[in-house]
């Protein structure tokens, strides 16, 4: 396993209640090296951490050690299966605003 990898096992390792259903996977292309990491659904808000924090900080630390390692190093967190939906916008045309309101 890489240093990038250890590392991220490690960090997300000692965060999650469920440390057995970590899986990291790593590909490497042009843009440089890619994480793929997967948790358990319970462990997400861990991962993630108020507004996103956590995350960027492991991202940032990330990026530290790419640098060491002379490689660029990106995180990509795995959304699990049946995660909060994402909500859709509908827009409306200023007329239909008009209309809604009765005026």
């Amino acid at each position: 396993m890489e240093a990038d990898a250890k590392f991220l096992d490690f960090l997300v390792k000692a965060l999650v209640e469920n440390p057995n259903d970590v899986k990291i996977n790593r590909t490497v292309d042009e843009m440089g090296v890619l994480l793929t990491l997967d948790v358990n659904p319970a462990d997400m808000g861990k991962i993630i951490g108020r507004e996103g924090n956590t995350a960027k900080a492991i991202r940032t630390l990330l990026r530290i050690v790419g640098m060491k390692n002379n490689s660029r190093v990106n995180l990509k967190i795995s959304e699990p299966a049946g995660g909060a939906p994402k909500e859709t916008k509908v827009s409306k045309t200023v007329d239909e605003a008009m209309a809604d309101l009765n005026l």
